[in-house]
């Protein structure tokens, strides 16, 4: 059988734009890491070419296109302006429903994509998940499940410590003069496990003169990023459904964003759907993007820390934003603003890549933790959860601490007064 089926496969006409120049290569993590042609973005496309051509989705085919990250770092390099992240996108979708994995493979991702899009059913996971940390159970537990089960144990190894849950009320009024009324996605992961960044995100957004109203539930980017396509437009709809009668819809978690900026061509043929999709893409913003398009009115407290901003890759590369949340944090003072080296190489987070891949994720990972470490930095400051939990993770195998924070985090602690110590 053919690689892919007529739904929807790579186009030709994108896979026809590489011109095989090699800029793609120094920007692309697993290339970094094992020198594999296959392995880079211009190596995938040829194995897509093959596939539009005829060729059978082999197993070493698939493992190439499973390698990948979807960090999109390739398409800011590219000057021919190559559109891997559609391509990408297209295959895995057919590799979804096309290969037949291994059981235990399709168990492992059931187990995934039937718990993290959920927020109820984490719910129910944060108590024992709680008692479980607070017991120091994983000390014993860890190092027999690695061996055993490998993708378990990084699922293990990347829980965030849980603190008490900070609900959000289901409109935050502004302060002072309203300048915008602004939906903000709470999100699945970022709900349940990154309540105080929700909680930060519409005081900042409140104190800034946003009305803030607040909507739950996925977005369907996880789904998305593996090719899960009709579960994505799935949760699509319902975010669509969720905010109407609002000026800008606000995401605080850079994969969510740069999912819910493609809902037009998700939706575009749904006739249901696809108008109004169109629109919420429109007007979805990343906070740091809005909080710079507005300006602020907000007095900002001075906060003596030094800091080193990482760039999430499905912000800098799949939304374009990388100087927003650097002005934001520049503006506060007595914050000095670190760079970090190889800042477009990927920390290996990736959606579930560091729970589906996690030998070269951990690599990444550790190779992330020890650039931060270079800056002399006292707060890793990010913009999307799962970067927060894969850096954290290799700095605690390393034996190394940094204390780690949103940017509305920060821009929070500074517009009310608080001392850095409330960021460790």
């Amino acid at each position: 059988m053919p690689a892919f089926d007529a739904v929807d496969p790579p186009r030709r006409d994108l896979i026809d734009d590489c011109v095989h120049c090699g800029f793609c290569l120094p920007s692309c993590p697993t290339y970094v890491l094992w020198g594999e042609e296959m392995d880079s973005p211009r190596g995938r496309i040829h194995l897509m070419k093959q596939g539009v051509e005829g060729a059978p989705l082999s197993d070493a085919m698939v493992q190439h296109f499973d390698a990948c990250l979807g960090c999109l770092a390739c398409v800011t390099a590219c000057p021919s302006g190559v559109r891997y992240d559609r391509l990408i996108e297209a295959t895995r979708s057919q590799v979804e429903r096309q290969y037949p994995r291994p059981l235990r493979d399709r168990l492992f991702r059931a187990l995934i994509f039937q718990l993290f899009p959920y927020p109820r059913r984490l719910r129910a996971l944060r108590g024992p998940l709680r008692l479980y940390q607070r017991t120091g159970l994983s000390r014993l537990i860890a190092r027999p499940l690695a061996r055993v089960a490998p993708r378990l144990a990084a699922m293990e190894s990347l829980a965030p410590p849980l603190g008490p849950m900070h609900r959000l009320p289901e409109r935050v009024p502004a302060h002072g003069t309203r300048r915008a009324t602004v939906g903000l996605l709470a999100g699945c992961v970022q709900s349940v496990f990154f309540s105080p960044v929700n909680a930060a995100t519409a005081r900042v957004l409140a104190a800034e003169g946003c009305e803030v109203v607040t909507g739950q539930g996925c977005c369907g980017a996880l789904s998305l990023h593996v090719g899960r396509t009709e579960e994505a437009r799935r949760f699509a709809r319902g975010v669509v459904d969720t905010f109407t009668g609002v000026d800008y819809v606000v995401a605080n978690v850079a994969g969510c964003g740069s999912s819910m900026k493609e809902y037009a061509d998700l939706l575009h043929d749904d006739p249901a759907y696809a108008e109004r999709a169109a629109e919420l893409a429109a007007k979805t913003r990343d906070v740091s993007e809005l909080l710079a398009e507005l300006g602020p009115v907000a007095p900002r407290h001075p906060l003596p820390i030094t800091v080193a901003y990482h760039d999430a890759c499905h912000l800098s590369h799949g939304q374009g934003i990388r100087r927003q949340p650097r002005a934001l944090l520049r503006g506060i003072p007595g914050l000095d603003l670190r760079e970090i080296a190889e800042s477009d190489i990927c920390c290996g987070s990736a959606g579930v890549y560091n729970l589906l891949q996690p030998e070269p994720a951990r690599e990444l990972g550790e190779r992330k933790a020890r650039n931060v470490l270079a800056t002399g930095a006292e707060l890793l400051v990010t913009a999307n959860p799962g970067c927060l939990m894969q850096i954290r993770a290799a700095l605690e195998r390393t034996g190394n601490r940094v204390a780690l924070a949103h940017v509305v985090e920060v821009l929070d602690a500074s517009i009310r007064g608080l001392p850095p110590s409330a960021l460790a």
